[in-house]
């Protein structure tokens, strides 16, 4: 579940709100164990989503570095290889 969760600092363009509460939405999921929350839990559930995503959005935000941001499509390219590396080709 949690390997879903992707980098958001650093970014051309940089993490957009739903990116930043789909990361928050797998950890609590991951720390819950629920991936849907029953009729009881889901206020708590909805409650810890939107403080974990304030506070990713917090901690992006307050981050610095020197290095030049990543490209989203190049990133992209370099896990496709990987995943070819290490899985080879879809049907074969």
């Amino acid at each position: 579940m949690c390997r879903n969760i992707r980098t958001l600092f650093n970014f051309e363009p940089p993490a957009t709100e739903v990116e930043i509460r789909d990361a928050a939405l797998q950890f609590v999921r991951k720390l819950s164990g629920f991936n849907v929350p029953s009729k009881a839990n889901e206020e708590a559930f909805d409650h810890a989503v939107a403080a974990i995503a304030a506070e990713a959005r917090a901690l992006i935000a307050s981050l610095v570095t020197t290095a030049e941001p990543k490209n989203r499509e190049v990133e992209a390219e370099k896990a496709r290889v990987r995943s070819q590396a290490r899985f080879g080709q879809p049907g074969g």
